[in-house]
């Protein structure tokens, strides 16, 4: 299994390790310290040896940070995890919703005397720091640059991942590394550009790693020179057997070298204030111009190779889910399953295929209230019956070396209360907006996002997340830097590959998602002559019919309905057979 169950922090373990952090903070002179989830790469997931969140507060979650004073340690999470992080921080962490509360406003509540604010430069990048820095000028309070507290106290810190690099074939990359420097050296303003992000390095260089569980980057730095040169910084071991792959375009350099060879660059020099460590930004001083990591439109907009290599991914793991649900559909009326045995149940299918290099991200398994849990993970502790009458959330991926799946399926164990129908359809409706909707060229997320929360915001309801985020091509699962949110002001592309998963969610009752995948694609222009958008679904999977009102679909959407059904029963059908043929045929009749 890759999916493993026991309890990863327990919240009795966070009171002394605070009081220890504590500690060092007064030997330190400081009156504060920033203690956030991220690493010195500043990608989204870290190895256990940089978990330094979950490993002194308990909270495990994918996104927050804590703010450790002497008197209070406020733990901000998003709306994801406002549930979760009651059950895993103790008392002595207050839960901040963020970003509601922001963390200057905090801290001028919370020191209003000021004093001095400790943080690691490694751990947090120039946008956040100069921001911070901005609305705290004339409050007293100072930012000061230090190593990190947390690693004077964790005495028992893992080792940093150590496995090898590996070269990531043309087959499925569908453009050469050497193609790809050219491309990208050739449009940066000045000497060179830096960047920290493994999935960037991962697809600039056609390479993969498994330093971070579920995505298989490679945790490195580079430098991409003007002059068509990467320097590649990475721990000795791990990338010197691919110098024939690399060529004469790439050195391969120790990782202890990075921070002197940035600042011997000649300026200027481009850094991501977004994603830089502040580090960078201090070693590079006056040299340093803020732009875009040159690497994540190129790798957000995917080539015809990897858009096939989606399609076929999916339609391998879109079989491997219908026989997950065939399955479930006959067992779970029984009463006996419970949460974990659904989560092994669906990677064994999975594995079946004879094609996973692992699951994508921790199997989401909620059932009943659990569902209820945005990034709910399931435990030895937590795992739960899963019960006829009652919702059950799964959300789920696989890494395949041709592609990155996720979907989510929402289905009901014997007979659905009204609630469960009139919210499931809701939310069905938001899915089938976005995946409809033809848009003009320029438009981003923010201003799809509405679509998808329209039906939901008709009955008075609505959801804490995002309805949608970028999808690596055997990369990671979360892509930046295109989104369909609120937040997300990249305007859409063709070749880009998002989520579309609106959803609602009961406290202690029951959770709702819909997700499938989809990838931008050129539409017909408008009448007016403008470039239009649309998107073209990968995911073929059936939607759970007992849950859909039919009284509340419009023409269009049960038209919608019929036809992705009626291509899932074509694309799917030949893949499967026996037992999940014939309930794949029943689950893909006409409303």
């Amino acid at each position: 299994m890759f999916q493993t169950f026991e309890v990863a922090s327990s919240p009795d373990q966070g009171p002394p390790r605070l009081a220890a952090l504590r500690q060092v903070m007064q030997t330190a002179a400081l009156d504060g310290f920033l203690v956030p989830r991220a690493d010195a790469h500043q990608g989204e997931y870290v190895a256990p040896a940089d978990d330094r969140l979950a490993w002194l507060t308990g909270f495990t979650g994918s996104a927050g940070f804590a703010a450790v004073l002497a008197h209070i340690a406020g733990v901000f999470i998003d709306g994801r995890y406002r549930l979760q992080v009651h059950q895993q921080v103790a008392a002595d962490f207050t839960p901040v919703h963020w970003p509601e509360v922001q963390l200057d406003v905090w801290l001028k509540e919370q020191m209003p005397q000021g004093g001095t604010l400790g943080f690691d430069p490694w751990l947090h990048t120039v946008e956040e720091i100069a921001a911070l820095r901005k609305s705290l000028k004339e409050t007293g309070i100072i930012l000061r640059s230090c190593d990190n507290l947390v690693n004077r106290i964790w005495h028992d810190r893992p080792a940093p991942p150590n496995a090898k690099f590996e070269a990531y074939p043309i087959e499925y990359a569908g453009e050469s590394h050497d193609d790809k420097i050219a491309r990208l050296a050739s449009d940066i303003t000045g000497t060179a550009a830096i960047t920290t992000l493994p999935d960037s390095i991962a697809w600039l260089l056609n390479i993969r790693g498994s330093d971070i569980e579920r995505n298989p980057v490679p945790q490195a730095f580079a430098i991409i020179r003007a002059n068509g040169h990467v320097d590649l910084f990475a721990r000795p071991g791990k990338a010197e057997h691919l110098a024939g792959h690399f060529g004469d375009k790439v050195t391969i350099r120790d990782q202890l070298e990075f921070p002197d060879a940035v600042a011997a660059l000649p300026g200027p020099v481009q850094i991501d204030n977004k994603y830089c460590p502040q580090i960078i930004a201090d070693r590079l001083g006056d040299k340093a111009r803020n732009a875009m990591d040159p690497c994540l439109l190129p790798k957000a907009r995917k080539n015809a190779t990897e858009i096939a290599g989606a399609r076929a991914a999916h339609l391998r793991d879109g079989a491997a889910m219908v026989r997950f649900l065939a399955w479930l559909d006959a067992e779970a009326p029984k009463g006996g399953l419970m949460e974990i045995d659904v989560v092994t149940a669906l990677e064994t299918f999975r594995r079946e295929t004879n094609q996973l290099r692992d699951i994508s991200f921790e199997t989401i398994c909620g059932a009943g209230g659990n569902g209820a849990i945005v990034h709910y993970r399931v435990t030895e502790d937590s795992n739960r019956p899963v019960k006829p009458g009652e919702l059950l959330l799964v959300d789920s991926g696989g890494q395949y070396i041709d592609g990155t799946t996720d979907i989510t399926r929402t289905v009901i164990v014997g007979t659905p209360s009204n609630d469960h129908i009139d919210c499931y359809t809701r939310v069905l409706q938001g899915m089938i907006a976005i995946s409809r909707t033809q848009f003009p060229k320029g438009v981003s997320g923010q201003h799809l996002d509405a679509l998808a929360r329209a039906p939901l915001w008709a009955a008075g309801l609505d959801y804490d997340h995002g309805t949608g985020h970028g999808v690596g091509a055997y990369l990671s699962v979360h892509e930046g830097p295109q989104g369909l949110s609120r937040r997300a002001t990249i305007p859409f592309e063709p070749g880009m590959i998002l989520s579309n998963e609106p959803g609602y969610y009961r406290a202690d009752e029951f959770g709702i998602r819909i997700e499938n995948l989809i990838v931008v694609q050129a539409a017909p222009k408008g009448p007016d002559g403008r470039d239009h958008l649309a998107f073209e679904t990968l995911t073929y999977v059936p939607l759970d019919r007992r849950l859909i009102d039919t009284a509340l679909l419009g023409p269009q959407e049960r038209d919608w309905i019929d036809r992705y059904h009626t291509d899932t029963l074509r694309l799917i059908g030949p893949h499967v057979d026996g037992a999940a043929l014939d309930w794949l045929t029943r689950a893909c009749a006409p409303l």
